[in-house]
């Protein structure tokens, strides 16, 4: 079972957030808040540790991964293209719980895209999970739960469902019930694949 550290998810202690890094960086895998669910994550384009992921959580191969990032600059790193609906959604919503698939750099590994040649980010609206990906680069951020159970809201219930695969467990207190909305800016229209915490009403507007 993981280590499990109590942090401030808005100020988290840089020498619990370097740790982490240094454990990323061995390819192992981390529990960790975001602004909505607890997730469970590993270095975004490190393909072996994709494949651990999907495992752990009995993900099936045709689902490509969801990506957060530090900032927009990071955040358009894994994109092979930043189109102007992307700006003003990034504008209007990040750091905040809306996810972008747009296409993906050629560095995504192919085990974080399912071979769909898109990649899902974000920027979330937590000090912890930016300073995670500012110390360690982009990560796999997919919820800490087997596929098919509830998203876990506190650390306990990430630990309780995937935390034999985990080697360290953050726990920043109680996450929010909404997971985040997904946009597909692929097509020739923005298309919404899953309501979240942005309502589509708002997206539609900041589009303009």
């Amino acid at each position: 079972m993981p280590i499990v550290l109590t942090v401030d998810g808005a100020r988290p202690a840089a020498d619990v957030v370097a740790r982490c890094a240094a454990a990323l960086a061995q390819g192992q895998l981390l529990i960790f808040p975001t602004d909505t669910l607890y997730a469970l994550g590993g270095r975004a384009l490190d393909g072996a540790t994709a494949v651990r992921v999907r495992e752990v959580k009995g993900r099936p191969g045709d689902q490509p991964l969801p990506l957060v990032a530090a900032d927009g600059a990071q955040a358009r790193g894994l994109c092979a293209g930043w189109p102007r609906d992307a700006e003003r959604l990034a504008a209007a919503f990040w750091p905040g719980p809306l996810t972008i698939v747009l296409p993906a750099a050629p560095e995504v590994p192919p085990a974080v895209t399912s071979g769909t040649g898109t990649v899902a980010v974000r920027v979330p609206a937590l000090a912890l999970t930016t300073a995670l990906c500012a110390a360690a680069g982009p990560l796999l951020s997919t919820s800490a739960n087997r596929t098919g159970v509830r998203g876990p809201l506190t650390c306990a219930e990430a630990v309780e469902g995937v935390g034999f695969a985990a080697a360290i467990a953050l726990d920043a207190g109680t996450g929010t019930p909404l997971a985040s909305t997904i946009v597909d800016l692929t097509g020739a229209t923005p298309a919404l694949l899953r309501a979240g915490a942005v309502a589509w009403e708002d997206v539609m507007a900041a589009l303009g």
